[in-house]
């Protein structure tokens, strides 16, 4: 049976990328029947990714069927992976997030967790001397992961690692790293065809603190401007968001790329509240700035407090 190799649902350019890579590789170096797929349609910026190095759209997925083998990237969070991965069979799972628990497996299997920012460089290292057989169009998918999780080296949860290893595809690739992801940051900046709610859960993870559960969005944009204008809107869809998804409230952070700066939406006195103790800023208004604040996985998640 073919191995699925898929990473999270609404799949940005990591999630998007990381199973090409390593469906690549299983299937051509290791000879393990394997194909990517996505949980969901992937953001502007890995369909960008996806044209500008000819790379094929993965087949996208709702579920999993029984004893289906697998390999999960990029996550190992339950909450967004198919509803039937309990009863699949996970092979392995190769990510750089924090460990959630809640997965099951049917037997042993191999994890590599390592405090990065990318699942690509986590690839490139497991990969090693095989890299030399990699596609052209392949290393232009790992050099995207890289430079998209660590928005170009902004990002704090960049090492020396990720920075090492994209300045290497680069120079393979023959790509300034900076006029390169300008061109990714401008394609994922283009939101203009997407609804309030698609814009909400776009780049969302789910989190709980006791007595409340939260949808943490996040849209990086190198045009905070475009996203701010339609604040009023997206406010109000917040409710109705939550209520669909079954959380408590929806949090978003409008990161500002260039200016390396968050702004958070305050729809209501609980978010007000949730700011000035997470953040210690109290708002006076809408909206509060976050200067430094870049990383939902360092910077956001690990402060929210109520």
């Amino acid at each position: 049976m073919t191995t699925l190799v898929f990473g999270h649902t609404s799949p940005d350019t990591d999630s998007t990328g990381s199973p090409i890579i390593w469906a690549w590789y299983l299937r051509e170096v290791k000879g393990i029947d394997a194909k990517p797929v996505l949980l969901g349609q992937p953001n502007t910026e890995a369909a960008f990714m996806l044209k500008r190095w000819e790379l094929e759209t993965p087949q996208i997925i709702e579920d999993v069927e029984d004893d289906q083998p697998v390999v999960i990237v990029d996550t190992n969070n339950p909450s967004e992976l198919p509803a039937n991965i309990g009863k699949a069979d996970i092979l392995s799972i190769i990510d750089h997030h924090r460990l959630v628990g809640g997965l099951e497996t049917r037997g042993p299997l191999e994890i590599r967790i390592e405090p990065v920012a990318c699942t690509a460089t986590i690839m490139w290292k497991m990969i090693g001397k095989d890299m030399a057989q990699m596609p052209e169009g392949i290393k232009g998918a790992m050099l995207s992961c890289i430079l998209s999780d660590t928005l170009e080296f902004r990002s704090p949860t960049t090492t020396d690692e990720d920075r090492a290893i994209a300045r290497d595809l680069a120079s393979d690739l023959n790509i300034d790293i900076g006029d390169y992801a300008a061109q990714m940051f401008s394609a994922k900046s283009d939101v203009s065809a997407f609804s309030d709610a698609e814009l909400l859960r776009m780049d969302s993870k789910e989190f709980e603190l006791p007595g409340a559960r939260f949808r943490v969005s996040v849209l990086e944009t190198t045009a905070p401007g475009v996203v701010l204008d339609r604040k009023n809107s997206l406010m109000q869809s917040m409710q109705t968001v939550a209520a669909e998804d079954g959380v408590d409230h929806v949090l978003l952070f409008v990161v500002d790329i260039l200016n390396e700066e968050a702004t958070l939406l305050i729809p209501n006195d609980m978010v007000r509240d949730l700011a000035e103790k997470s953040f210690g800023i109290r708002p006076d208004g809408d909206t509060v700035v976050l200067p430094g604040v870049m990383s939902r996985k360092k910077q956001i998640i690990p402060n929210l407090k109520i």
